[in-house]
């Protein structure tokens, strides 16, 4: 798992105990351990970000090989690669190898190539074909997620015998996903799946052929990581199996790293929502040059898009002179575009991550959204043509008798504007996930400040379109 950063006045039991377990360090390191050993590792991870960081090693040498990589699972990504690079790669290397295998790669992912195939050379022979086979899989993946601890019984077995082999996996080592029992055919594919609770429960005697529910839920390794938070999400999953393309069992993903899987990739989806790059650490430990990469090409994207606003200004600059109030307008007509685009983009996006819409559902999204947006322009545009017919009345357009005369065809040219402009946006906005979900790029992309931008453009041009042929001989 991948911890997100803590604040330190949301740890209070760490604040708690760092100072006497600081202390503890310099009096008797040895008892450590000992006076530990009932503290959850979270818990101790968080007293280990307090400790004075020349006391991080002591700290965890003092814990013991096992109860150090429990710690480590649970620390600061940064300080805890920070840890790896400074102690001897087969320290490291002990203390990965007693990690769960999909955290082992995790915390080998997070660190620079040459480091991670140092400590890669000091595990154990098994261990480390292990985690090779792990970081060869994209770790937004289902194969990058799993872990290769499971269990799995033959089917043919009885329930005697599944137990006693369920008890022996349970004493040679810790099996992290112990929440089911996977069963397998004589080929070795997987053929049912069963809770420990529902093993324990059946009657003495019976095959696991007879117990085991032959409807089992998998993915394939290069599934993608929403695609199985949803498939858990939606059949109530604590676990899911990875299955090779011939049925064969790869891995367990557990419903844990299902939740740090969904966080990623919701931060990711509202960093994109915002108009820049997914940020790859925690903002507080970012580099400066690094952050200024991340926001800096889309912000250069959307500037470069704002140009065209301009030209598109300066097109109709004639007409802007001879009626000073289209430019005063301007912002309502920019504005409503880029919400109702902003709406449409947001709600479809959402759509698409949860499954509720494909590609292929583009036109029935199309037909909704025209009628939509039309409704939505309508009601935006009444509003402004009564700003209009209101601003008048109340003589704040006495600087231009020519608008006081002809407010009704202005009303009207605002209301018809926004109409098409809504329209317009409503449209695009909806449609833009779609285009880009088609191209392979992530639908997330179509961030509000893109679509804004798009709607800037266009929706001007409409404006002065429609003002063109309806003010034409009156104001133009």
């Amino acid at each position: 798992m991948n911890p997100a950063p803590r604040n330190p006045e949301d740890r209070p039991i760490a604040t708690l105990l760092a100072p006497d377990i600081a202390a503890l360090l310099d009096e008797a390191p040895a008892d450590v351990a000992a006076e530990t050993e009932d503290i959850h590792p979270a818990d101790l991870a968080d007293v280990a970000e307090l400790l004075p960081p020349e006391k991080l090693q002591e700290f965890l040498a003092a814990l013991g090989p096992a109860r150090a990589a429990d710690v480590l699972e649970y620390l600061d990504e940064e300080l805890r690669s920070e840890f790896l690079q400074e102690i001897t790669a087969s320290q490291a290397a002990e203390l990965v190898t007693q990690m769960t295998p999909d955290d082992r790669a995790d915390v080998l992912e997070e660190m620079d190539e040459e480091r991670a195939e140092q400590i890669l050379s000091e595990i154990p022979t098994e261990a480390r074909a292990e985690t090779e086979k792990l970081l060869s899989y994209d770790p937004d993946t289902a194969g990058g997620l799993m872990t290769t601890e499971f269990v799995s019984v033959s089917a043919d077995t009885t329930v005697e015998a599944s137990l006693e082999s369920v008890r022996a996996v349970a004493r040679a080592g810790r099996k992290e996903a112990m929440h089911n029992i996977y069963t397998t055919d004589a080929q070795g594919r997987v053929v049912g799946v069963m809770s420990l609770r529902e093993l324990l429960a059946a009657p003495p005697g019976a095959k696991i052929s007879d117990i085991a529910w032959s409807e089992v839920v998998s993915v394939k390794p290069t599934a993608d990581r929403e695609e199985v938070a949803r498939i858990i999400a939606n059949y109530d999953l604590v676990a899911i199996p990875v299955v090779s393309e011939s049925g064969h069992p790869m891995g367990v993903i557990t419903v844990d790293d299902v939740i740090d899987a969904i966080q990623e990739e919701q931060t990711e989806d509202v960093q994109k929502f915002g108009g820049l790059e997914a940020l790859d650490e925690p903002y507080s430990q970012i580099g400066f040059w690094a952050m200024i990469r991340k926001r800096g090409g889309w912000l250069s994207v959307l500037f470069i898009g704002e140009m065209l606003t301009t030209t598109a200004t300066g097109y109709f600059q004639e007409e802007i002179g001879r009626a000073l109030i289209l430019a005063v307008l301007m912002p309502l007509i920019i504005s409503s575009g880029g919400n109702s685009g902003s709406q449409a983009t947001s709600l479809i996006i959402r759509a698409l991550a949860l499954g509720e819409l494909k590609v292929s559902d583009w036109w029935r999204v199309a037909l909704r959204e025209l009628p939509t947006g039309l409704t939505l322009g309508i009601m935006l545009g009444g509003l402004g043509f009564l700003r209009i017919v209101i601003w008048t009345k109340l003589g704040f357009y006495h600087a231009e008798p020519d608008v006081e005369r002809e407010y009704l065809w202005v009303g009207l040219t605002i209301w018809t504007s926004v109409t098409g402009v809504v329209t317009f946006g409503t449209i695009a906005g909806s449609m833009l996930p779609f285009a880009l979900r088609k191209i392979g790029w992530d639908p997330a992309s179509a961030s509000a400040p893109l679509v804004a931008t798009l709607v800037d453009v266009t929706g001007l041009v409409i404006y002065f379109v429609v003002a063109l042929f309806i003010l034409r001989g009156r104001l133009l």
